[in-house]
């Protein structure tokens, strides 16, 4: 799917789970602990400046532990694009892609493939 219109089928916050679910379609189904995804943002901050933006985002960044416990105050559609996260520290600048959400799927399968592509 990488260089297609990376495109949702469904996306479901369960805050009780602290979770998000994505719904590629095609029985792709990815699950993101809300930790890890807060932990994982695309903006220029937390990428760590401007010179670092037009890199390639690191697939494995979702394999990191987060340092605590976030919560979601509230999620936006961007577009037809991205979702945009209000966290409880206060951050909100990550505008995450579908792309990007796609390219660094917690599930196991991708996780195999991404380890078998380096």
């Amino acid at each position: 799917m990488y260089g297609e219109s990376v495109r949702p089928k469904g996306v479901t916050l369960d805050r009780q789970a602290h979770e998000l679910r994505i719904d590629w379609g095609g029985a792709h189904i990815s699950i993101f602990p809300l930790d890890v995804l807060r932990e994982a943002c695309p903006c220029v901050v937390c990428r760590g400046g401007h010179e670092r933006m037009g890199q390639e985002h690191d697939p494995d960044v979702i394999e990191l532990k987060p340092a605590r416990a976030y919560q979601v105050q509230d999620v936006q559609m961007i577009g037809n694009y991205a979702i945009q996260f209000w966290w409880d520290d206060g951050h909100n600048s990550g505008i995450y892609a579908w792309e990007y959400l796609y390219r660094i799927c917690p599930c196991p399968d991708c996780q195999a493939k991404r380890r078998s592509q380096r």
